[in-house]
């Protein structure tokens, strides 16, 4: 067996029996290598092998020190179905590993805590977000990202800025994401709307309102569209594109559910922009939680001075506790080790409802893509209120997506189904509630 074999049983011995319990800092290099009579390269072999298997974090200038780790568990059953709920179970995240990263944060940047802010964020925190958003094909510069406050700050701000297009107008899909709806009511920004269903959207009605309208951007989300839960094809992306480039549109790319994509050759619309004219949103809300408020904006150089001026009136910078605990959650290794496993639980989940859907539905249109988050569309004889009043009252809690319309835009019939808080064991059991409320006569209109 070689040395550094040695110190690493000796290591995992100290940790497993407690000597070295969760939390704990390991000696330090040195103070190893002494003990052990041995080189200090010896040492950070075993020490790096220890942390491949996510045993230990190291944090840059502190040290290492042991993970604590945790048992993901179902959430504890609750009497209902809920469909209607979007946000993350808590059982799901490990808490705890965060937790640490808050500690040491506090511990380690206690200067840059006492400073304002910077204009564009934490610079570690940037550099290893170059690196993380490399593994979602999305290839950058440091100097073109921009930390901010939750994916929303980057929409009200883009929103409000003018852009080199001169643009007056914002294009989204119908439906799209409710809280923005509600951000373009709230401002009185000019927006208008295009229909996106399970098969994408028209494409040539795309061209059009490029053509005849001042669009400063349209606002997209290519992969697991909320709330449909569908996703553009490859060639679909590379029309819109084009179109983009032909009509010199820029395009705000949503790509909030990276994390949960297992299909490798389904790369973001960001990856194929050529012309720097896709604007880049990354969320950690859902892989992680939605209180953390740090999005990831990745912006063409012609607005990167125009967006910063308009940041800073709004806000100094985003929560310096926040980025520096996310540096080092990222940095240590622990948000991919734990991002591997928590989408893994959702995307279990999502094989039951795909299934459930496909067994109990199948007559009626829903996405093809496993995702947590779905959609069905109901006939237009379905009273929705109704509807959703009579399986609320049989505990299966659902949404419509009324809310996730502009105001003038004609709103279909979509049941939203998101199985982030359902057990595995109940999916099915509530897409079996839906398929036989869906034969009661008193739901419909006659």
């Amino acid at each position: 067996m070689l040395k550094y074999e040695t110190i690493y049983q000796s290591l995992l011995q100290k940790i497993q029996s407690g000597d070295f319990p969760a939390g704990a800092k390991l000696p330090s290099i040195r103070g190893l290598s002494h003990q052990y009579i041995c080189s200090k390269s010896t040492i950070i072999s075993a020490l790096k092998r220890l942390e491949e298997q996510h045993i230990i974090y190291s944090i840059p200038k502190s040290g290492y020190y042991v993970v604590e780790h945790q048992v993901f568990e179902e959430p504890t059953s609750t009497e209902g179905v809920d469909f209607a709920t979007s946000s993350p179970t808590w059982h799901a995240f490990p808490y705890k590993d965060f937790q640490q990263c808050i500690n040491k944060a506090i511990d380690t940047y206690q200067e840059e805590l006492f400073r304002y802010g910077t204009p564009k964020g934490l610079s570690l925190l940037i550099i290893e977000a170059k690196k993380l958003l490399e593994s979602y094909q999305v290839f950058t510069k440091p100097e073109q990202i921009f930390i901010t406050s939750g994916v929303q700050q980057a929409l009200a701000i883009l929103s409000m800025m003018p852009f080199p297009n001169n643009g007056s107008t914002i294009l989204v899909e119908q439906p799209s994401y409710h809280l923005y709806m509600d951000m373009l009511k709230t401002y009185g920004i000019r927006a208008i709307g295009i229909q996106r269903t399970a098969q994408g959207i028209d494409l040539k009605q795309l061209e059009k309102i490029f053509n005849e309208e001042e669009i400063k951007f349209f606002y997209t989300m290519p992969r697991f569209h909320n709330p449909l839960g569908t996703s553009y094809s490859k060639k679909d992306k590379e029309t819109i594109l084009q179109l983009a480039y032909k009509y010199n549109v820029y395009i705000i790319e949503d790509d909030y559910l990276a994390d949960f994509e297992y299909n490798t050759k389904n790369d973001p619309l960001f990856a194929e922009d050529i012309k720097e004219q896709v604007i880049y949103l990354k969320s950690f809300s859902k892989i992680m939680f939605p209180g953390l408020r740090i999005g990831l904006a990745v912006l063409p150089p012609p607005i990167l001075s125009t967006f910063q001026k308009f940041r800073m009136t709004i806000d100094i910078d985003s929560s310096m506790i926040s980025q520096a605990a996310l540096y080092l959650y990222i940095k240590s290794g622990m948000f991919e080790h734990n991002k591997l496993k928590v989408s893994s639980i959702y995307h279990k989940r999502a094989q039951i409802l795909h299934q459930s859907l496909q067994n109990h539905l199948a007559n009626y249109e829903s996405s093809s893509e496993i995702v947590m988050h779905g959609h069905i569309l109901l006939p237009r004889q379905v009273n929705m209120k109704l509807f959703i009043r009579y399986l609320y009252e049989q505990r299966v809690y659902l949404d419509s997506v009324e809310s996730n319309y502009l105001a003038n835009f004609h709103k279909e019939r979509v049941l939203k189904l998101n199985v982030s808080n359902v057990e595995n064991h109940r999916v099915e059991e509530g897409v079996k509630k839906i398929a036989s409320a869906l034969k009661k006569r008193d739901n419909y209109f006659f």
